[in-house]
């Protein structure tokens, strides 16, 4: 409460400060529509499944703010900022159960401060607070498959032989991480080197995150009924290639994490003990092709072992999205993608979805915006991904669509990001 009291105090305070003294980052979307079952708008996702393709497929309004302001600048060169970032998101438009419910929500995800440029540190960063921490996602899945962000301090960017050396110790809890489980903390340490040039616009990036949990083998477990944390390890491999074909940006990432680490790079389920394994493997793809045609393709494959058949399961997705420039200001759009959960215990779970749409936008580019759009979306499920789908879900026999296998909506979208 005393968070969303703080965020409501800045937002009131943004104006004040000058214009030409204050960075501003602003990003928007909203969606509206109506789906089959005579409800509003509607998004599809296959339980077991981290991520959804995202074309016409998001509920609500979300919006934030980033503020970025100078606080002072040595002699050296280096530069003390301060930065926060308030965000504000509304799910009254999305109707993924009989009874939507909606209601306004604030919060501020980042707020810390960053000593800039530091020439001792051969232009390093030192930060402390807490932040978006180096994130890497898929974009039209918006899949943080590499996202150790959170609350902490570290050094940023040190030079090391031609390569770029990052290190940061995090404080995590339920508040911060809510896959943890209630009571837990954690201390996070997130190594990262990037910049290993090992073929011509090719690099290669490596992550290793080390979490200890509060009952982590110290001795200092918790009282009686009360679960023990448990701590972890994830290690992410991934190679960065430019101009792949001559054309597109392409990256191919694998990871491995355990315990607590068999998450994105942060803190998870501190249930999780060491016989709990995760490895993932990405191939991500994005190109504008052409001044009017523009690209992407995403798939993943992720394998989950555990003693418990409840926490093992594979997922794997695949699909891409189109898009084309009839004129300076008119694109077309066109999403298509595939995922599958198969549970160690339990049939295949499958969802397809389809999204069509015709989009007025700032300019022909795949990534230009503002984009206000018109689309259509369908999307098709199995018995099996119907039965797994929680309560309420649009998927599940309660949910909006009832005993349906399938569904479509459609609406409008409006995105932007300054």
């Amino acid at each position: 409460m005393r968070m969303r009291y703080i965020a409501w105090a800045l937002l009131a305070l943004a104006p004040a400060f000058p214009a030409a003294a204050v960075e501003i980052d602003p990003y928007l979307r909203a969606h509206a529509g109506v789906n089959s079952a005579h409800g509003g708008q509607t998004c599809f996702g296959l339980a077991g499944a981290e991520a959804k393709y995202r074309l016409g497929n998001e509920c609500g309004v979300y919006g934030e703010l980033m503020l970025g302001q100078q606080l002072q600048r040595g002699t050296d060169g280096s530069v003390l900022k301060g930065y926060a970032m308030l965000n504000l998101a509304n799910n009254a438009a999305s109707s993924n159960a009989r009874r939507p419910q909606g209601g306004w929500s604030i919060g501020l995800p980042q707020a810390y401060l960053a000593l800039e440029n530091l020439p001792a540190l051969g232009g390093a960063t030192l930060w402390a607070g807490r932040r978006y921490y180096k994130r890497e996602s898929t974009h039209i899945t918006d899949f943080m498959y590499w996202n150790p962000s959170g609350l902490g301090g570290g050094i940023e960017n040190v030079p090391v032989g031609g390569l770029q050396f990052s290190y940061a110790f995090l404080h995590d809890d339920r508040q911060t991480m809510p896959t943890m489980q209630a009571g837990d903390t954690a201390s996070r340490h997130d190594f990262q080197l990037r910049g290993w040039n090992v073929n011509p616009g090719g690099a290669l990036e490596f992550g290793l995150t080390l979490i200890h949990g509060n009952g982590d083998g110290n001795g200092e477990g918790k009282g009686e009924g009360e679960s023990e944390g448990h701590g972890g390890a994830m290690l992410t491999v991934q190679h960065r290639q430019k101009n792949l074909a001559g054309v597109g940006d392409n990256r191919l990432v694998v990871q491995w994490g355990r315990g607590a680490g068999a998450d994105n790079g942060a803190t998870g389920d501190t249930s999780n003990g060491s016989d709990v394994h995760r490895l993932r493997i990405i191939e991500g793809w994005h190109a504008q092709v052409n001044r009017r045609l523009g690209a992407e393709l995403v798939a993943v494959w992720q394998r989950d072992t555990a003693r418990d058949p409840a926490k093992a399961k594979t997922w794997a997705s695949a699909g891409g999205r189109l898009s084309y420039g009839v004129t300076d200001h008119i694109k077309l759009l066109a999403d298509l993608g595939h995922d599958r959960v198969a549970p160690r215990n339990g049939p295949v779970r499958r969802l397809t979805k389809f999204t069509g749409a015709v989009a007025l936008s700032s300019g022909p580019g795949y990534f230009e915006r503002p984009e206000l759009r018109l689309f259509f979306t369908h999307a098709r499920w199995n018995d099996a991904a119907r039965a797994a789908a929680g309560s309420g879900d649009p998927l599940a026999a309660n949910g909006i669509f009832g005993k349906a296998l399938s569904g479509y909506t459609v609406g409008i979208a409006f995105e932007n990001a300054w």
